[in-house]
């Protein structure tokens, strides 16, 4: 979340994390600051909420990684510590496709938020794609998509799961922030016509099934982005529900450590 930090403290963050695990290092950016305008004031108090700003700070992330600021200019006389040969991966995330066309120019990689959108990636994917200009680190385009997700083998616990979602996202946008709720105390809650309307639209932005369901809704999600990547996103109200998430997700498409 960008407007939080500073690019600097950026540059230094991750040049530390390649230094240790040179070109294993992908570092996934986002225009938004992740929390309301009050939270987001606090952690940073100069933060203007304009999007010149988050443009300059691309500009000045890409001089510290590269040490190749203009003469004049604060970045020609910093450099981000450690100095190092390699640079992470630069990702943008986007959940309306403009930051899709940041991506482009910068010719970093794009990561579209289906779990935020489920409507008009694949067509901001394109737009990418479309526009992308070759960078210093990346000579090709790379794309991916985000998705909320959940594999089980127990039907039941996927209907819970789904109903938690449920009731999460509906609180969320009534602007009641995401309390820790357990199943046994929402199974009973009774949703309005338009909180219907609402869990119906968000449920786009969930995937959820057992591994045979899963490996066919996800590598149809994968043809319409065309992206052979998928980032897994999940929520379980038990951790160990969410590890065999992951451990099916990565048996049905025989992914490997």
């Amino acid at each position: 979340m960008m407007p939080n930090h500073s690019a600097l403290k950026v540059a230094e963050n991750f040049r530390m994390l390649e230094a240790l695990f040179p070109g294993r290092i992908d570092l996934g950016m986002g225009r938004a600051p992740g929390t309301d305008r009050l939270t987001a004031s606090v952690l940073n108090p100069s933060n203007q909420f304009r999007e010149q700003d988050f443009i300059e700070q691309l500009y000045d992330l890409n001089n510290y990684f590269h040490d190749t600021g203009e003469l004049g200019t604060p970045q020609a006389k910093i450099r981000a510590i450690p100095q190092v040969q390699t640079v992470p991966a630069m990702w943008l995330l986007s959940s309306s496709g403009e930051s899709g066309l940041f991506a482009a120019h910068f010719g970093m990689g794009l990561s579209f938020a289906h779990f935020i959108n489920p409507i008009g990636g694949p067509q901001a994917i394109a737009a990418y794609r479309q526009r992308f200009k070759p960078s210093e680190d990346n000579a090709e385009q790379h794309a991916n998509v985000a998705t909320f997700v959940f594999c089980s083998e127990d039907e039941e616990k996927i209907r819970q799961h789904q109903a938690l979602m449920d009731y999460r996202f509906t609180q969320f946008e009534k602007g009641g922030g995401l309390t820790p709720v357990g199943y046994e105390d929402i199974k009973d809650v009774v949703y309005s016509p338009l909180e219907q309307e609402r869990i119906l639209y968000n449920r786009k932005r969930v995937i959820t099934g057992n591994p045979a369901q899963m490996k066919v809704k996800l590598t149809a999600l994968a043809n319409e982005y065309e992206v052979d990547e998928i980032i897994a996103v999940t929520i379980t109200e038990g951790f160990e529900d969410r590890l065999i998430s992951y451990k099916l997700l990565a048996e049905i498409f025989a992914i490997s450590n």
